[in-house]
């Protein structure tokens, strides 16, 4: 299971603006500093697919990448879809709660998702703000959804941290995006999540 191609479509403000591709989507989301432009170019193999910033909370945009995913059988087309970090944008209230209230009708009324990707640092496992957002998914997460927690930078964390992690949340998949590490077996959960594949 591995991703083979993938390319960037189209950025868009929300729901309103965000075509249909026709093709099951993958949503990644967690807080500003979490890596995730880091993840989805570690998954996809493509070292500048998505783009980081050194300041937390710049992407403003919803980032829409199309991958072939090879399943050992048949090359699928999924979209990846990168959102907005969440807790540290530097940007006033009033722009913030827009933000969020944009964020909000996006993942509540894009029926296109079949997996919500919640990335957790895995240094900093079982903060507030991340059992917030899981409770959040759950208020609204439908049948054919499902949610899945990704643990980034696990190459940080010495044994007995990563066993740590795995008792406060014992699905949790653990990655680093810099030594690849966890990446295959990452792939194949979400093809799993998006799929419905136990």
């Amino acid at each position: 299971m591995r991703i083979v191609s993938a390319k960037f479509l189209l950025s868009a403000q929300g729901v309103d603006d965000s075509p249909e591709f026709g093709i099951s989507e993958v949503a990644f989301l967690g807080r500003s500093n979490v890596g995730k432009s880091s993840i989805i170019n570690a998954l996809t193999n493509h070292h500048g697919l998505a783009k980081s910033s050194s300041t937390p909370g710049k992407t403003q945009l919803i980032n829409y990448f199309e991958v072939i995913v090879d399943n050992g059988e048949d090359k699928v087309p999924l979209i990846f879809v990168d959102l907005p970090g969440f807790g540290y944008a530097k940007v006033s209230k009033s722009m913030h709660n827009a933000w969020q209230k944009n964020l909000d009708r996006y993942l509540r009324e894009r029926i296109s998702i079949k997996a919500f990707i919640h990335l957790i640092d895995s240094r900093h496992a079982g903060l507030q703000k991340d059992e917030n957002l899981g409770l959040y998914l759950n208020e609204f997460v439908r049948p054919d959804q499902n949610v899945l927690n990704i643990y980034t930078k696990s190459d940080k964390l010495n044994q007995s941290q990563k066993s740590a992690v795995l008792k406060i949340d014992p699905a949790a998949i653990l990655v680093s995006s810099s030594k690849k590490t966890g990446i295959d077996k990452a792939t194949k959960a979400i093809y799993n999540a998006v799929f419905g594949v136990k």
